[in-house]
């Protein structure tokens, strides 16, 4: 289940993996309509769950007691209006691997949630204040307390879009006037100084699923001002995962793990002994590797689910706010 009106590809890479593990075609169900609000159904009688996506022109797609559901590629701005379908998903007891925690979802989707999740896990991250609508005075003292050397980024986004570097009291206010204008909350965090000899900035994102890191990819982004959003310039790398880092791999599960997820993207650097950014909750499988490099144990996992102790009661080392 997808939202198949995106363009990231990832639903296809699953739909490949299904057929690797089973031989078999999977039933590919379109998520938009399960939103609230949406003509979709989705029933629980006698623990059986039905599946009734309205066709436009042709007969109802029905799937009726799945064994697995595959959830994934659910937008952020979308993701609340999921929720409800979520509840009668995990409900139902079919194995979705995480597809019908709401709850995590949105710890992993509303950034302020997220940070809030990762102090008190103490999940390594730079300092973070979320702010809401507030006046130039209070955003200013915001940026002031956090060194005046900050990212402005939007409580929900994605791909690095409405992210800014700001250092200078102007820049701040264009970046106030801007969440103004598009109704959105905002965080302020404070520069991580992941930039290398050669003056680029560079990240990584590492793949998780339980305890084992699945795909490492290293981000670098020529324009220092900008985030290490492919998107955005960055040239990626990938990267053996034996290559990364113990202390980084650690870091990168706890992160997970912290958002209730058995599986994310995590976003870090290894600056001030690794620090997270933000964990992903679908990160993109149409890249070098996807297919079986994540989709497949992804999808494996949703069979044979994988051992995921509860979250430790104090993570990684590093600055936390």
């Amino acid at each position: 289940m997808t939202d198949h009106g995106s363009g990231e590809g990832s639903s296809s890479v699953l739909v490949a993996a299904v057929e690797c593990l089973t031989d078999t075609v999977p039933t590919a169900v379109d998520a938009r309509p399960f939103l609230a609000g949406g003509a979709g159904r989705a029933i629980l009688e006698a623990g059986r769950l039905t599946l009734t996506v309205p066709a436009v022109g042709a007969v109802a797609q029905v799937v009726e007691a799945p064994e697995v559901v595959v959830v994934y590629e659910i937008p952020p701005i979308e993701r609340a209006r999921f929720a409800g379908f979520q509840r009668v998903l995990r409900a139902s007891g079919v194995a979705c691997l995480g597809g019908g925690d709401a709850r995590a979802w949105h710890a992993a989707t509303d950034k302020g949630a997220m940070v809030a999740r990762f102090r008190r896990a103490g999940v390594a991250h730079m300092e973070t204040l979320t702010l809401h609508a507030p006046d130039a005075a209070t955003a200013l003292a915001a940026f002031t307390h956090l060194g005046g050397d900050v990212w402005a980024r939007p409580v929900i986004g994605a791909g690095g879009a409405d992210v800014f570097h700001v250092c200078t009291p102007g820049q701040l206010e264009n970046a106030r006037h801007h969440y103004a204008a598009t109704g959105q909350g905002w965080l302020l965090s404070r520069d991580a100084g992941n930039i290398d000899r050669g003056g680029l900035r560079h990240q990584l994102r590492v793949v998780v699923l339980g305890e084992e890191v699945l795909r490492v990819c290293e981000h670098v982004q020529h324009d220092p001002d900008q985030p290490c959003n492919e998107s955005l310039g960055a040239v990626s790398s990938v990267l053996r995962p034996g290559r990364l880092p113990p202390h980084l791999a650690r870091l990168a599960v706890d992160a997970t793990r912290a958002l209730g997820l058995p599986f994310g993207g995590v976003d870090l650097v290894a600056e001030h002994g690794g620090v997270v950014f933000e964990v992903n909750v679908h990160p993109v499988l149409d890249v070098p590797g996807g297919l079986h490099g994540v989709a497949v144990p992804f999808v494996k996992a949703h069979y044979r689910p994988v051992p995921f102790p509860p979250a430790a009661a104090a993570g990684s080392g590093g600055p936390v706010n």
